[in-house]
């Protein structure tokens, strides 16, 4: 949990920094998010399925910074949608993985070899066959990153129905709901320093 709390405090010092410099230097927050609204816009009803292929790879590939490719799904699409969207995302992205791993290992020799002198294998092989689907869960709330749980656990012999996909449907959860609060949040700070913006140039209008 040590690096979940890392990430989130960066991101929320990220929302702090957002919303400081807005309102001390004039920054138009909004401004930089309209690019990316006209984006959703012009993808209209596929605006969604596009994010949830695009964070799908993201997650399958173990590219860095999910947590703002999250956040941002609740600037774009409001919260509910967000949480919909990264929880489709998240569900698709460790599956893919899971079975690209074990592609990988069941078809390479070497491969094989490599998952086995990690460490992490090690922990991964002896907790599936010691408790099965309660290792898997409680794996999700551990500081191991989600691609090392996925891949290491296509190295093992986990069943993936059971063992593998409901314990990642329910552990994923937490995460989600906390990154896409993250979202919500810097929206809020947006509007808070859009608003602050527009009051400011009413009064000097007035004046």
């Amino acid at each position: 949990m040590g690096k979940g709390w890392i990430r989130l405090g960066v991101a929320v010092g990220a929302v702090a920094l957002l919303v400081g410099a807005g309102r001390r230097y004039g920054l138009d927050a909004e401004a930089a998010l309209r690019p990316f609204r006209r984006l959703e816009e012009r993808l209209g009803m596929w605006a969604i399925p596009v994010y949830v292929a695009a964070h799908t790879l993201t997650l399958a590939l173990c590219l860095p910074y999910a947590v703002f490719f999250e956040a941002g799904a609740s600037l774009l699409f409001g919260f509910v949608p967000a949480v919909l969207c990264v929880f489709s995302a998240k569900v698709l992205g460790a599956s893919l993985s899971f079975w690209i791993g074990r592609a990988i290992f069941r078809s390479s020799k070497s491969a094989t070899e490599w998952a086995h002198s990690s460490r992490y294998f090690h922990l991964l092989a002896r907790g599936v066959e010691r408790d099965g689907w309660r290792f898997v869960l409680l794996a999700r709330f551990s500081p191991l990153p989600s691609y090392v749980i996925n891949y290491g656990l296509a190295a093992t012999e986990v069943g993936f129905l059971v063992d593998f996909l409901l314990p990642t449907v329910t552990g994923c959860l937490p995460m989600i709901l906390q990154n896409t609060s993250l979202g919500s949040l810097a929206g809020a700070a947006v509007a808070s320093t859009t608003g602050s913006k527009t009051k400011q140039s009413s009064r000097a209008h007035n004046i």
